[in-house]
């Protein structure tokens, strides 16, 4: 931007004391009020854990380091900062605040650095993983509101690992998706398809988030689940996942997204579920149902969290597009 055209007030003699809040007053001139609110938080915090932890000339140069070696290992199938976020537990932080459940609606999880946009639409019964080495899985859900209604035509995204414990994505001869699909639920709600059973794994810690989790002495294995994703105009989006109960990563998840009401169990179907479903007569089966909010229903419950969080720090805030700004009326 030309300098003639911004108003920049004096800054000379800046220090510890005041360096904050001149960086504020010269940003302050964002138009956004949100993105000026955002930022205003970003520096106040950036500067005070600057004070608190007394850093040094080395060790900020070596955590600028450590982002740029983050960024240079992303890619269009691995997606480093997302794998960062995640172990710091900002993934879930961040939907949990964006994203509130009721108490009797499904909760959400992370995403993960594996989800794509290619995965094929397939028909109800269909099966997502051509893996000989997997253990074949039935898996029957359904989709309803809080009260108990179907909720017909949602857009569900599943995707999983295969039986080694890898996403397709991590296969340099990747020709075509594999252990992913996409199908939508029918008028009663339902959708069932065919898998193998989740097995657990390490996140990629081949690259600086695997390089800090052995400086943390922490481990990089997530507990064996599946990946679901639902959209549709009106509804919260809802980003989850299934957790099979008593995996040996279940109390230690790398990326923190396990939840009790995320626990799930395998169960061998019995002759009649085996036939109307077209599979053996034993076939490990998982039932679920899945309760979706509305985006009414999480725009509320959003705005009154925010208010209640925000209050107890002695902010007063009005919302803008559903986000929280300075009441400064």
């Amino acid at each position: 931007m030309d300098p003639s055209q911004v108003k920049v007030p004096p800054m000379k003699d800046l220090t510890i004391d005041n360096i904050t809040e001149n960086t504020i007053v010269i940003n302050s001139q964002c138009e956004d009020v949100r993105m000026k609110f955002v930022l205003e938080r970003l520096v106040t915090h950036l500067h005070d854990f600057a004070r608190e932890t007394r850093l040094s000339h080395d060790e900020w140069m070596k955590g600028l380091l450590f982002l740029t070696a983050v960024g240079q290992i992303c890619s269009d199938v691995r997606q480093e900062f997302i794998l960062l976020s995640d172990i710091l537990g900002l993934s879930l932080l961040v939907d949990s605040i964006d994203h509130p459940k009721p108490s009797d609606s499904t909760e959400g999880s992370v995403l993960g650095p594996f989800h794509t946009h290619d995965a094929e639409d397939v028909p109800h019964g269909d099966s997502m993983s051509h893996d000989p080495a997997g253990e074949p899985c039935l898996v029957i859900c359904t989709v309803k509101d809080r009260s108990g209604n179907p909720v017909e035509d949602v857009k569900i995204d599943i995707w999983e690992t295969d039986s080694s414990g890898h996403y397709d994505v991590q296969y340099a001869d990747r020709e075509r998706p594999e252990g992913r699909c996409v199908m939508k639920s029918d008028k009663e709600g339902n959708f069932w398809f065919k898998a193998i059973k989740p097995v657990p794994y390490p996140i990629p810690h081949d690259g600086p988030v695997g390089q800090l989790l052995l400086k943390l002495r922490r481990h990089p294995y997530r507990p064996s689940h599946m990946h679901f994703m639902f959209e549709k105009e009106g509804w919260d989006h809802l980003i989850t996942a299934l957790y099979l109960r008593n995996d040996p990563y279940e109390t230690s998840d790398a990326v923190f997204g396990v939840k009790q009401s995320l626990l799930v169990d395998f169960h061998p179907c019995d002759e009649a579920t085996a036939k109307q479903y077209s599979v053996k007569p034993g076939t490990l089966t998982l039932h679920h149902d899945f309760v979706l909010i509305t985006e009414k229903e999480s725009s509320d419950l959003r705005a009154e969290r925010s208010k209640e969080a925000l209050g107890k720090l002695g902010m007063n805030v009005k919302f803008l597009h559903g986000l929280p700004v300075p009441d400064v009326d």
